[in-house]
């Protein structure tokens, strides 16, 4: 490893001491990771909480091989050493980056192209909001997703990381935006962040609300990280030629739905995950985040909505926060 300057031996990391409830997050010390050639090692400031977290905790998301069994998919910090091949990187850069796990710790390893410098004007807590849900929201609703200035964009679970993230972009790029929220505060948090219309799904049916929005047209693109019995309500919601991302299933991963609808219409329904893909992959949505949405994020045209900020010794009581469905935007775990 070149580039190393004089770091511990250990560190303080949050690990899950077996699958369970947020109680299983347990504080450790763990040996500080090694750059790799092509990586570099983050010293970590700030660490993003995220869903996935969750399901790598209560042991339905494994890390993918070669990942550290840490959560965390994000974090903000600088640069403690570099790889051989680090590239553009050097000591003490503040940077961001997603990560493969590890982010709930003092120190990661991250492969070099998934780093991004710190954007212009943002603290750590800020810049470790960004990674995991910019990454997500660009590839699902801009590339696999298409959408163009002009059309109308529904977005589920308006209120969290990636909804606040979605309503944000989708009207920075001239799109016009339809969210569901469970709350009045979280359907306020919406419309202040450019949502035209929000849909308390509480008290009311999002397919006709957005058929009535849109003049009987239908959404051109939908985000929808519910599943269940949302697939068959967005085919009907969707437009002519629409397209539908999966990026979670919280409401379930299984259900009927009538596919004559998605023949009609000539929907494209269509969903990913980020962790498991290439490290080529995920350099590339890098590359296009910088170039795309960093100049969105210095004006502060976009930026993370924060929730919570938590020590990394109460991670327990982030996921508390996260699975209550009271958080709006970003929890953010401080790493000392």
């Amino acid at each position: 490893m070149t580039g190393k300057t004089e770091l511990p031996q250990t560190m303080t990391a949050i690990a899950i001491s077996q699958p369970g409830g947020p109680e299983v997050l347990k504080p450790q010390l763990r040996p500080v990771p090694q750059a790799g050639p092509d990586e570099i090692l983050i010293r970590v400031r700030a660490a993003g909480v995220n869903r996935p977290d969750i399901a790598q905790r209560n042991g339905s998301y494994p890390p993918p091989p070669g990942a550290s069994d840490l959560p965390g998919l994000e974090v903000a910090g600088e640069v403690a050493a570099l790889g051989e091949n680090a590239g553009r990187w050097r000591i003490g850069d503040p940077v961001c980056a997603l990560t493969a796990g590890g982010g709930y710790a003092q120190y990661v390893a991250v492969h070099a192209s998934h780093v991004l410098p710190l954007p212009s004007g943002f603290s750590f807590h800020e810049a470790a909001a960004v990674p995991e849900t910019y990454f997500t929201v660009w590839h699902n609703v801009f590339e696999r997703g298409r959408l163009q200035a002009g059309e109308t964009l529904l977005v589920h679970g308006g209120s969290s990381g990636i909804g606040t993230t979605a309503i944000q972009l989708g009207k920075a790029r001239g799109a016009r935006v339809i969210a569901t929220a469970g709350s009045a505060q979280k359907c306020a948090a919406c419309v202040k962040l450019g949502a035209e219309r929000v849909i308390n799904y509480r008290e009311e049916d999002f397919v006709s609300v957005v058929r009535q929005v849109t003049q009987g047209k239908g959404a051109n693109v939908i985000l929808d990280m519910v599943g269940g019995d949302y697939v068959e309500r967005n085919y009907i919601a969707a437009a002519i030629e629409g397209r539908i991302v999966q990026i979670a299933v919280l409401g379930g991963a299984k259900t009927s739905a009538n596919f004559a609808r998605l023949m009609a219409k000539r929907l494209v329904h269509t969903g990913s995950t980020l962790r498991p893909r290439s490290d080529v992959f995920k350099g590339r949505l890098a590359l296009a985040l910088e170039t795309e949405v960093w100049p969105l994020l210095a004006s502060r045209r976009v930026a993370p909505v924060m929730d919570m900020i938590f020590p990394l010794q109460e991670a327990q009581q982030a996921h508390e926060r996260l699975e209550s469905g009271q958080a709006i935007g970003k929890i953010v775990l401080e790493v000392a």
